[in-house]
């Protein structure tokens, strides 16, 4: 039996791979009532022979790492789907996010009761990239958490 392959949809995680690291804008929230800036790092390696992508996440502010996440990101092809597994310093149950890609943008969100979260990355060029966490009670009316700007090292 032949080993299944890792179709195109499974190669756009690829873009993710590197070190990356960018200045972030927290805007006020109830986590954060002043807002201000922070330090993101991400290191996203592909990994399980080219099946997932995987995360570490750091955000520091004024010296010190106030964040941190984990994330492994996988492809459904028979649903054309994207998915993202969330785990961080909080300690909340692992949040489970999922989207499409359109062109150089991935728009992942998961909801639930009371709580609706929307992460976008735009990759803007072959060593940049953006991102955006949105946040909604009702997924309706959405209130950006914070933006990003990043650069693979």
């Amino acid at each position: 039996m032949e080993m299944p392959q890792p179709t195109a949809g499974h190669r756009k995680l690829e873009r993710f791979s590197g070190n990356w690291r960018g200045e972030e804008k927290m805007y006020p929230s109830q986590w954060d009532p002043k807002g201000g800036t922070a330090v993101g790092t991400m290191d996203w390696r592909l990994d399980l022979e080219g099946f997932a992508s995987i995360s570490d996440y750091t955000q520091e502010r004024e010296g010190k790492i106030t964040f941190s996440g984990h994330s492994v990101m996988t492809f459904d092809p028979k649903k054309d789907l994207y998915t993202m597994h969330w785990f961080d310093c909080v300690g909340s149950p692992p949040e489970v996010f999922t989207g499409k890609f359109d062109g150089d943008t991935i728009v992942m969100a998961h909801g639930g009761p009371g709580m609706h979260a929307k992460m976008t990355y735009i990759f803007t060029g072959p060593k940049e990239m953006t991102s955006k966490m949105e946040m909604s009670q009702d997924g309706k009316d959405w209130k950006t958490l914070f933006d990003g700007r990043y650069t693979k090292g």
